[in-house]
């Protein structure tokens, strides 16, 4: 069996991206990992090379200024990366820069990628997804924050990225069918300094609205407000070990106070409590056929 990660990225140090450990993270059950490189305003390219492994491959790219409604460039980024993996690999791993998997998991993965190589019904696996917010200690739980995503496809050519590369889909729109697999994605991507994080906004803002709707959407202002979420919940597991140097990098608090919560209607405030007490997700809609469990 061969496995080949693949990934994007661009202004990784600018925007505080933990890049190296999203790939480093997977590295050890990938046979080459292919790194789409966007031309960036900062050492993004070197900081790539610095991996120093014979499996990375590295693919400059340029961004598609053309593409920037709907985040479409973020998903032609990551098909550069996936049409550029070897022939001969049977399966295609794709983790985010703002993503890391822990390493408890890889045993699960790489034997869910064994046990359905051969098994052609199974287009992909879905991961469940934790997001941090604020900092390392806590995590978003309400229910509109993704929960499941796919992150590991066949070597197809009929699959593709999907929109704003948020999933993947084939042939026309179809949704992949895919087999669940017991690891955790853990998305590290609203875990910045407020001005980092604030900048990285009103950045990635323009890959999907206009300038007239950021200047009428997104506060003109220093710092990132993260009191502005409506739920949140302390962490109590452990970080991937590769993301010890940056835990000990914090350099800023974040607490939740649930009086000053973001406020719901009366609506989503119900459907959250049913979400939390029982884990149902009344509406939720998956980019996936899950077929096997």
């Amino acid at each position: 069996m061969k496995v080949s990660g693949f990934s994007f990225i661009k202004n990784a140090l600018k925007f505080d991206y933990p890049i190296i450990e999203a790939i480093t993270s997977i590295l050890p059950i990938c046979d080459e990992f292919i790194v789409a490189v966007g031309k960036s305003d900062d050492d993004t390219l070197e900081y790539i090379k610095s991996i120093n492994s014979p499996k990375i491959k590295i693919l400059e790219t340029v961004w598609d200024d053309s593409l920037r409604e709907g985040g479409r460039v973020l998903a032609d980024e990551t098909n550069k990366a996936f049409r550029a993996i070897a022939a001969d690999s049977d399966w295609a791993f794709y983790i985010q820069g703002d993503e890391v998997i822990h390493e408890k998991y890889l045993d699960n993965i790489k034997a869910a990628m064994v046990k359905y190589k051969d098994d052609k019904a199974v287009d992909g696996l879905v991961f469940d997804h934790l997001n941090f917010y604020g900092s390392y200690d806590y995590i978003a739980d309400s229910r509109h924050w993704q929960k499941k995503e796919i992150r590991v496809v066949r070597n197809q050519k009929n699959i593709y990225s999907y929109k704003d590369a948020m999933s993947f889909r084939k042939d026309n729109d179809d949704k992949l069918n895919v087999a669940y697999v017991d690891a955790c994605i853990y998305h590290y991507g609203w875990v910045k300094t407020p001005a980092a994080m604030q900048q990285k906004q009103m950045e990635f803002q323009k890959l999907w609205h206009d300038d007239n709707w950021i200047k009428e959407n997104v506060p003109q202002v220093d710092e990132f407000d993260f009191s502005n979420v409506d739920s949140v919940d302390l962490f109590k597991g452990t970080h991937p070990k590769v993301m010890e140097q940056r835990l000990k990098r914090l350099t800023w608090k974040f607490s939740f106070d649930p009086t000053k919560a973001k406020k719901e209607s009366l609506r989503r405030q119900i459907l959250n409590k049913i979400y939390k007490s029982t884990g149902v997700h009344i509406g939720e809609f998956k980019n996936y056929n899950l077929i096997r469990k």
